[in-house]
This record gives C-alpha cells, sequence and structure tokens, in this order.
C-alpha cells in the first residue's frame, strides 16, 4: 500500500484538472503542465479533491500509485507557485552570465561552456548566484543538475558549482614535511 497514494489531493480554486487520451493536464494560473498517463493508475477529480488509485493489483500498478500521486501534487503546487533553486559560483576567476537563451559559463576551463535554458524555466544570474524558477519540478532539478555537472565543487578548495546551502566537506590536502 502507497502512503502518498492513500492521501487525498487538495485541488486549490482556480486549478483545473482534465484527464484525456492518456492524458493529465493540469492548468493554473502561472502555467499549464502535461503528463502522459500510465494505463495501470487511474486518477478521479470530485471537486476540489482528486484521488489516485491503481486499476488492478500488480507490482507495477502498486508502485506507480505512489509516483502518479507525488506527480500530480507536484504538478498543482507548480502551475499555482513556481519551484525555485538557486546555484552558487565559487572560485577565483569563475563567473556566470546569460548569453540569450543560454547560460554561459567560465568555471576554469580553456572555454566558456555553454548550457541551454529548457522552455518554460527562467534563470536570473545576481552576483554568481543563478536562481532558475519554473512550474514543472522535472525539468528545474535536470537543468539544476546539468549546471551544477558543469563544474561540481571540488573538496580540496571548494571551486565549483553548487547548490545554495550545500555542504561541501573539504579534504586537508598534503603536509609539508619539516
Amino acid at each position: 500500500m502507497s502512503r502518498t497514494g492513500k492521501r487525498d489531493i487538495q485541488v486549490p480554486a482556480g486549478t483545473e484538472i482534465k484527464i484525456s487520451g492518456g492524458e493529465l493536464t493540469v492548468k493554473g494560473k502561472n502555467a499549464t503542465l502535461v503528463r502522459a498517463m500510465h494505463p495501470a493508475v487511474e486518477i478521479t477529480v470530485d471537486g476540489s479533491v482528486a484521488k489516485v488509485s491503481p486499476k488492478n493489483n500488480t507490482r507495477l500498478a502498486k508502485a506507480l500509485w505512489g509516483t502518479y500521486a507525488a506527480h500530480l501534487r507536484n504538478m498543482i503546487s507548480g502551475v499555482n507557485t513556481p519551484f525555485v533553486k538557486k546555484l552558487q559560483v565559487e572560485g577565483i576567476g569563475y563567473k556566470a552570465e546569460m548569453a540569450g537563451k543560454q547560460v554561459k559559463l567560465i568555471v576554469g576551463y580553456s572555454h566558456p561552456v555553454f548550457v541551454d535554458i529548457p522552455e518554460g524555466l527562467t534563470v536570473v544570474i545576481e552576483k554568481n548566484i543563478i536562481t532558475i524558477s519554473g512550474a514543472d519540478k522535472e525539468v528545474l532539478g535536470e537543468f539544476a543538475a546539468t549546471v551544477r555537472a558543469v563544474r561540481k565543487p571540488e573538496p580540496y578548495k571548494g571551486k565549483g558549482i553548487r547548490y545554495e546551502g550545500e555542504v561541501v566537506r573539504m579534504k586537508q590536502g598534503k603536509k609539508v614535511a619539516a
């Protein structure tokens, strides 16, 4: 039994959920999100309450039950208030700037690295802090991870791109014999 799947999902006023043709559409004041539905899971909407349930008693249906409940909760909260992730660029000479619909990262390589911004996301860069916001939590997290993967924080000096609030355990380095 799925703990998250058993709970009812509250649908706030102004949010519209539509299921048709194997697609789940959630429309809110800020955005519209669409996700393909799996045939093993069923979503019913009664007024301001949505409920996710498995169609049959298979292992796959039970596994997808909680997954689709979490997807639906994230879609509902994303179309009403956008998700936000912040990244910090740390290091001497390291910087990030906007270049059209790309993020230009200068992080210690012999060339700048350009990362394309997906549709539906907004990126703001202020003083080497990259603020990413958008309605789709999955796309937002994937883009933030792609930017971080360009130069992960290294454990000796702490240089690189890290999430805001991420703690990097520092190593001591070599000791000089006296």
